[in-house]
């Protein structure tokens, strides 16, 4: 990784990150522990927005015992506006199905068996572990990917998970849970994708994108 110019450090990357989000948390909204894991599998190539716009309606005729005896169509009919919704309806039904049998309806603590149900992959998984459990965690989502690259944390071609290597490398494990919620605040709101607010940010004179567009 070439780098010219100045490089972040981890202090300044929480300091800032404190000022715009003090109060950062996960904007999927959830009561129950399946719900929080049912809402982030809906949530992969989708806002949370329009993931809590269909979980309202979800959880608020089914319990998880209710979604398990759903057909698969009633699901799709109620998903239907996440997108990919007919891989997503089967997710939510196996994952309902097999927590019951396994684990009585809860979600444990457990990585290798979350990471083995259908639609949990690792982002998944740390972000529900991280939320209910308080593991030290960071989630990356295509926002922390973002934000890490621009920074200079990764490099462009790196992987999901060599990114979350290095953001966890480079910030103190007892700020992971945290930092995570507001890299994606950050990435969501202020560093996006297409017409960051650069113009204001403390980030520009370490940011990749800046360089590149001034």
């Amino acid at each position: 990784m070439i780098i010219t110019g100045l490089m972040i450090t981890s202090k300044n990357l929480i300091k800032y990150l404190d000022e715009l989000f003090p109060d950062a948390k996960c904007e999927l909204i959830f009561n129950k522990d399946y719900e929080l894991l049912m809402a982030t599998v809906l949530s992969a190539q989708c806002t949370d927005k329009r993931v809590n716009m269909v979980t309202k309606e979800l959880f608020k005729k089914y319990d998880i015992y209710g979604i398990k005896d759903l057909s698969l169509n009633e699901i799709e009919n109620i998903i239907r506006p996440v997108g990919s919704y007919t891989k997503k309806s089967k997710y939510l039904k196996n994952i309902a199905t097999d927590l019951i049998l396994n684990y009585n309806g809860k979600v444990p603590n457990n990585r290798e068996y979350l990471e083995s149900l259908p639609g949990v992959g690792r982002k998944t998984c740390n972000v529900v572990l991280s939320q209910l459990y308080n593991v030290p965690a960071i989630a990356v989502d295509t926002h922390v990917d973002r934000v890490a690259k621009r920074l200079y944390i990764a490099d462009c071609d790196d992987s999901v998970l060599i990114v979350e290597n290095k953001l966890m490398n480079f910030l103190p494990k007892n700020k992971w849970g945290r930092i995570h919620h507001q890299l994606v605040l950050f990435g969501r709101y202020k560093c996006k994708s297409i017409k960051p607010l650069c113009y204001d940010c403390k980030f520009k004179k370490y940011c990749r994108y800046y360089k590149i567009k001034n």
